[in-house]
């Protein structure tokens, strides 16, 4: 399984600019080139990350701008009940874990000193 490095896990938790603008840019990008509504684009982004098995960060970033798109809680929660036939329940359970641990890293952005 892939994993972004501390350092590169810390220098998105302290807001390193360059880092965050390529993957808010690469977001845009895919976004406008979709076809989707925003909704759509972000929960079938969700679906993708539970099918990869990516990285907590990954549930960070997506699941962030998903919210300021308007996306609830019962709307993700939904999309991991759809797509439960089709990765199965181990996937879904590992993929509760890394949002988990995105909602830690989070908590821990706030916490941290300025």
């Amino acid at each position: 399984m892939p994993t972004a490095s501390p350092d590169t896990l810390d220098r998105i938790a302290h807001g390193d600019s360059p880092v965050l603008e390529q993957l808010v840019a690469m977001n845009i990008d895919s976004l406008a080139t979709s076809g989707l509504d925003e909704k759509t684009y972000f929960l079938t982004r969700l679906a993708a990350l539970v099918a990869m098995d990516a990285a907590p960060v990954s549930y960070l970033i997506t699941l962030g701008m998903a919210a300021d798109a308007g996306v609830t809680l019962e709307q993700a929660q939904g999309t991991l009940a759809a797509i439960a036939p089709v990765v199965g329940g181990a996937r879904i359970a590992a993929a509760a874990g890394h949002i988990l641990r995105a909602f830690g890293m989070a908590e821990a952005v706030e916490d941290a000193p300025r």
